[in-house]
């Protein structure tokens, strides 16, 4: 996708939207398997948790990028807007399955409801074409402007919104129920069991602290948003995914919650240094010429950190459970039950 639309703003060839379609649809069914075959073969534990988040949190930014290219909303706060939403579901499940022990997905599911309405969109853009979500919706569905949406009006720009403004309303509507019902879920849980309420929500201080930064720095640097959007959306989703990671380990090893995160010095530093620039403090040093490089500094920091976290995680487990990452050391034998039917009536008539 990238190699045709770099600017997420093209037209690429039909088969590009038909594989996505396809590819997004054997991510989420595989996504589903895995935990049924880990526990059929026996392996199931906390590696494999982590594998399953760690992944899914990676893929968050990898999907924001597709889906803007395919609807060709370009680099700009459309794009911004919609790695926020993503970003933030993601990490309000995981605080939620921390707190309350048990991973609840909203009403409309972004494993499943999400993910199947991306791939039927997907295939249709192969056969419509994306110049077809830039069509005002209203029109598409054959209602004809009247006197309300005439002379420049609110009714004019509610016939005028293209389908990927009503998804950004529909994204919107949806991002606030399932983050009100994920607090309201933590809330009940922790006063069920006498538990103080306050420590938990801060727990949402480290995400929203980030996109403080996020569009701060964007609004100051409007040439990495503009240009180069998408190597900072990376950024952004690896930075989830490292905040995200710290609250499986947690999680799982019953440690306190993860109040920090250092990925956002980088961006706090750059912010400090431009606004001490614009105020005529200081000249700066990170502005100018320099910015674009930074941003791919910080891109290659932020990798360095998770992708050094991830491999002390992987081989801190391995060793303490004495097990292989990608392949299994210890087999264990299928239960009898598990088994095909046929086999199990062959050994019990032996």
């Amino acid at each position: 996708m990238l190699y045709y639309n770099s600017t997420l703003d093209q037209e690429m060839p039909r088969w590009v939207y038909a594989s996505c379609s396809i590819g997004l649809f054997l991510y989420q069914t595989f996504d589903a398997v895995d935990g049924t075959q880990a526990r059929r073969t026996g392996q199931s534990g906390p590696l494999g948790e982590l594998f399953d988040h760690g992944v899914d949190a990676v893929n968050t930014s990898l999907e924001v990028l597709i889906f803007a290219g395919i609807m060709m909303l370009g680099q700009g706060w459309k794009t911004v807007l919609i790695s926020f939403s993503a970003l933030l579901t993601f990490y309000v499940q995981t605080w939620d399955e921390y707190y309350t022990k048990t991973l609840t997905l909203g009403v409309v599911s972004g494993p499943v409801e999400g993910i199947l309405t991306l791939v039927i969109v997907f295939a249709f853009t192969a056969f419509k074409g994306p110049k077809f979500w830039q069509r005002s919706t209203l029109e598409c569905f054959g209602v004809k402007p009247g006197n309300w949406a005439v002379n420049g009006g609110v009714g004019e720009r509610i016939y005028e919104m293209a389908w990927t403004d009503w998804y950004m309303v529909y994204g919107g509507v949806v991002l606030v129920f399932a983050t009100y019902g994920s607090i309201q879920n933590v809330l009940t849980s922790l006063r069920s069991r006498n538990l103080p309420t306050l420590p938990a929500l801060s727990g949402l201080l480290p995400f929203f602290t980030t996109w403080l930064h996020i569009p701060l720095y964007l609004y100051l640097h409007p040439t990495i948003l503009r240009t180069h959007l998408i190597p900072f959306t990376f950024y952004c989703g690896l930075t989830n995914a490292y905040a995200v990671g710290r609250i499986i380990i947690a999680h799982l090893t019953k440690s306190s919650f993860p109040q920090h995160n250092i990925l956002n010095f980088p961006l706090g530093l750059a912010i400090i240094d431009t606004l001490g620039r614009n105020m005529g403090i200081w000249s700066g040093v990170i502005g100018g010429e320099y910015e674009v490089a930074y941003m791919f500094g910080c891109l290659g920091l932020v990798i360095g950190i998770w992708g050094g976290f991830v491999l002390e995680v992987i081989t801190s487990i391995c060793d303490y459970l004495d097990i292989w990452c990608l392949t299994i050391k210890h087999p264990v034998p299928v239960h009898p039950e598990r088994e095909s039917g046929k086999e199990f009536k062959e050994k019990k008539l032996m």
